[in-house]
């Protein structure tokens, strides 16, 4: 069973989260109510996933993000947000967190993201990531970046901006799992993103999306 442990300073907050993800069968083995908590948390309990809200008095959520990404194996953490501060979103990803989600999520989604995330996927609420990277456009430098990929890479790195598995990419595009791996790494160092949620982020700058089967 995936365990999980919630954190945000308003305490109905967790309650509901407890409500919505032990129905769904998720085993909730903490609450913490900031950021030294969190961090506190993730050594004692070692959850598989973290849900982290950003904006909490004291230590917040982005900090302890950063703290936890230093461990040893870190819970798979997602970052919480009622999407008022884009950047904080962005510098969460970037220190370590494996997604993000709004707090006005639907329970169905908000469980199966937390299954997504606990094994070890991307998580990227699709309103979410359209509001995140909406403005002026693609950012051009992300087009650049992407400009010189193959189109089995394109491909790849479609499938990672929508926050799927290896295990979809490759039914997709009729590869192993082992070789959607592959591709994956090689990726990661050709377009010198940390992890996959940094080259899915990248894919949506870059205004990349799955053509129709």
């Amino acid at each position: 069973m995936t365990r999980v442990v919630l954190v945000d300073d308003e305490r109905m907050v967790c309650a509901h989260l407890r409500t919505i993800l032990t129905a769904a069968g998720l085993e909730v083995v903490g609450e913490e109510y900031d950021g030294a908590g969190a961090v506190a948390a993730a050594a004692r309990l070692r959850p598989d996933v973290m849900l982290i809200d950003l904006r909490m008095p004291g230590v917040d959520g982005l900090t302890a993000i950063e703290r936890i990404a230093t461990m040893p194996r870190p819970p798979r953490m997602v970052a919480l947000t009622t999407f008022d501060l884009d950047e904080y979103v962005l510098r969460a990803l970037r220190a370590g967190a494996v997604g993000f989600l709004v707090k006005s999520t639907s329970p169905e989604e908000l469980a199966d993201m937390v299954r997504v995330a606990a094994a070890g996927n991307v998580v990227l609420s699709p309103v979410a990531a359209q509001r995140l990277t909406a403005g002026a456009g693609p950012r051009r430098s992300a087009r650049d970046v992407c400009a010189n990929l193959t189109e089995r890479e394109r491909e790849v790195l479609e499938g990672l901006g929508e926050g799927w598995s290896n295990h979809r990419i490759g039914r997709r595009l009729h590869l192993s799992e082992a070789t959607v791996k592959g591709h994956v790494s090689r990726l990661l160092v050709k377009l010198d993103c940390a992890n996959r949620t940094e080259a899915a982020l990248l894919a949506r700058e870059a205004g990349l999306r799955p053509g129709p089967q």
